[in-house]
């Protein structure tokens, strides 16, 4: 059965400020989750949440760790699907752990290194929201090394199918995909200094006016806003405290 991406985490220097900055930009609503040994603030898009917002742990931080979002896939047994990861070429950071009341996560990274989480929450399934609610994530994006090779690694594991491929020139090939019947992303070689990794888009109602918010609360508009095949719009932008996102919207 496919799965793919369903929970968005931001790893960060500043706490308080990314509390204050996403619901500014995005629209969130924010509430505390209860943990031992941290601070972690989850963040809701018409009371349902997404993600979440967490200081960087210092084992991190001392490993070079700088803020980013990073996705969790979901998994139905957190095990072997870690180990799989490692049968298909990819490394486990982090093994399998438990999270009293949540579930079992763990941190892998597919052959080419882009990070991701993996997932087998302890509560029943949410239902999706619907493509383009705004809050919710729009669209997932790998910057690869070689995307045809990382397409296989997903598909393999996770069921993910090719959709539209766009052609952009010299930037090559953007190939789109689905991840559990309805497309929600896409891929390509990463451009010039841009490392390997997953970014992931953000739903917002006009794109300049989000664009503004971005730049009127501290952060930084990278790419755009421009309108891209299909219609929508998007930016690319970093955070006050350096962490990449983007911004989607069906309107200008």
């Amino acid at each position: 059965m496919a799965t793919g991406f369903f929970w968005y985490e931001l790893m960060t220097t500043d706490l308080a400020a990314a509390e204050k900055f996403y619901p500014a930009v995005v629209g969130w609503t924010t509430q505390e989750f209860p943990q031992p040994d941290m601070r972690y603030v989850v963040v809701n898009a018409g009371g349902v949440g997404i993600g979440g917002l967490m200081t960087i742990p210092k084992e991190a931080a001392a490993m070079g760790a700088v803020p980013a979002w990073i996705g969790y896939i979901k998994a139905n047994d957190i095990g072997k699907e870690t180990d799989a990861v490692a049968r298909a070429g990819g490394k486990v950071h982090r093994p399998p752990q438990d999270i009293p009341g949540v579930g079992s996560f763990s941190l892998v990274a597919d052959p080419q290194g882009a990070m991701y989480m993996l997932l087998q929450p302890n509560g029943p399934d949410q239902p999706p929201a619907a493509p383009m609610t705004p809050g919710h994530v729009g669209w997932c994006e790998l910057m690869a090394a070689d995307w045809p090779k990382a397409f296989d690694f997903y598909s393999s594991l996770y069921g993910w199918t090719r959709a539209a491929a766009v052609e952009m020139g010299e930037m090559g090939t953007y190939q789109t995909f689905m991840q559990t019947g309805t497309q929600g992303g896409g891929m390509m070689n990463c451009p010039p200094n841009v490392p390997v990794n997953w970014g992931f888009y953000f739903v917002v109602e006009g794109i300049d006016a989000a664009a503004d918010r971005v730049r009127s609360n501290g952060g930084q508009v990278l790419m755009g806003p421009h309108q891209v095949p299909g219609g929508q719009w998007i930016a690319n932008c970093v955070d006050p405290q350096g962490a990449y996102f983007g911004l989607l919207s069906n309107a200008k």
